[in-house]
């Protein structure tokens, strides 16, 4: 990829160059749009054309500022569809976009790179706003010295295996109860095992989509779970999903259904504010033990 071939041929004045864009959403799905007539291939994609998806002027800045835009396009059932769009499939998902030569696409230049933040649509099209990798960076970021752990649950810090079958099994939907209510096979595990779990969807139209479990219930040898977000794709009966164990932060629960207590990454002892205005007392706990229990 050559920036430089690039800026030599605009300053010649022939400016054979064109847009091009590229969508990663979070499930791996790479998609490929440009403004040109005709498609381009580059870095293993194909970019079609006659997309029409354009973008206002790019509004970026030195310094830390937050680098912003906004693309529109159309919807199209065989690209970017409405059905998509609803289910979330594209929230987050990773965006690129260059300033190509069209007759030589190794002469190119990536202008902008972030990820896609609100998408709106109406009349047969889609807006999308566009969040620059500076945005990370009004994140925050290091440790929260709190009681209850940092990790995420089988996360390189926590060192869970999810893949154990203690933890997670796949059971096909029995029942659907509102846009957040699913009801499969208990299949032996104790109420509330999956709650602050996930449940992931295998196959059907809302294959790929994950979501946080509020509840977790049991009764007749079924497993009734309730979910924080409604489900916005067709989930049928029938449908596969994957349902993997909760963890609710506590030392407690580390120690006793996860085994893992030595990958704790909270402060359960920590005092609290009431302890640094506590005055000394002669019939106070004196044994040297914990402050908390």
């Amino acid at each position: 990829m050559s920036r430089d071939a690039l800026m030599a041929h605009l300053r010649d004045g022939a400016a054979h160059s064109c847009q091009a864009w590229s969508i990663v959403r979070k499930d791996g799905v790479v998609f490929g749009f440009t403004d040109h007539d005709v498609d381009l291939h580059f870095d293993g994609v194909r970019f079609q054309a006659d997309s029409g998806l354009s973008a206002r002027a790019l509004a970026t800045s030195t310094g830390l500022n937050v680098d912003n835009s906004e693309a529109a396009g159309l919807l199209q059932s065989d690209v970017i569809s409405d059905v998509d769009i609803a289910a979330g499939r594209f929230d987050g998902a990773e965006i690129t976009n260059w300033l190509v030569r069209w007759d030589d696409v190794s002469a190119r230049h990536i202008r902008f790179r972030g990820e896609i933040g609100e998408i709106t649509r109406e009349a047969g099209q889609f807006r999308v706003a566009l969040r620059g990798l500076a945005e990370r960076l009004n994140q925050p970021i290091g440790r929260a010295f709190l009681r209850s752990c940092a990790a995420v649950l089988g996360d390189k810090a926590c060192r869970v295996d999810l893949t154990d079958s203690r933890l997670m099994t796949e059971r096909s939907v029995l029942r659907l109860t509102g846009d957040t209510g699913v009801t499969i096979p208990a299949g032996g595990y104790a109420a509330q095992w999956f709650t602050h779990g996930t449940l992931t969807v295998l196959n059907g139209p809302a294959q790929g989509l994950t979501f946080t479990i509020k509840s977790h219930d049991t009764a007749g040898g079924e497993a009734q779970l309730m979910l924080w977000d409604a489900i916005r794709a067709e989930l049928r009966v029938g449908d596969r999903v994957r349902v993997t164990a909760g963890c609710d932060k506590r030392d407690a629960t580390c120690r006793l259904k996860f085994a893992n207590l030595i990958n704790f990454q909270g402060f359960p002892d920590m005092p609290g504010d009431d302890w640094l205005i506590a005055v000394p007392r002669a019939d106070g706990n004196t044994s040297g033990g914990s402050l908390i229990r």
